[in-house]
């Protein structure tokens, strides 16, 4: 054991090998999304649920917007994109209301990793991006910004 005085050598760490395809940006836009929506998550900054992504579209506190193209209500699309249209916020449809749900984090985890008791998402919201990441820069990039 080391006394209080004696300096401990701690191991340099070692370097992480990244893969040439993550470095240069070759996801597609829906993997982009995926990885947005999850990184928003766990900065609170994702908006889940059509009352609170309007609230939040019509306080202009919002990045993106991700709207189910199969939702029901068709005021909900409707307000939805003129929402967007009006505060000039970038709006992404998906077709599927599970998926979206699965992506928001809607979902619970089995011990597997598969997501088990989905609830569909009309509309999710992105109030914060989180990190810095190629995913996001993807998504960017889509929107031609």
């Amino acid at each position: 054991m080391a006394s209080e005085g004696d300096a401990v050598a701690v191991p340099a760490p070692e370097p992480v090998e990244v893969a040439a395809d993550a470095a240069k940006g070759t996801l597609t836009v829906e993997e982009a999304l995926e990885i947005v929506l999850k990184k928003a998550l766990v900065n609170d900054g994702l908006v889940r649920g059509a009352k609170e992504s309007i609230k939040a579209l019509d306080r202009k506190d919002a990045e993106l917007c991700v709207l189910c193209e199969s939702t029901e209500e068709t005021g909900i699309v409707t307000l939805v994109e003129a929402l967007c249209n009006e505060h000039k916020i970038r709006l992404i449809k998906v077709s599927d209301a599970k998926k979206l749900g699965e992506m928001a984090g809607l979902c619970k985890i089995d011990r597997e990793g598969n997501a088990r008791n989905i609830v569909g998402a009309s509309v999710v919201v992105v109030r914060k991006w989180g990190e810095e990441s190629v995913a996001r820069t993807t998504l960017l990039e889509h929107f031609g910004a």
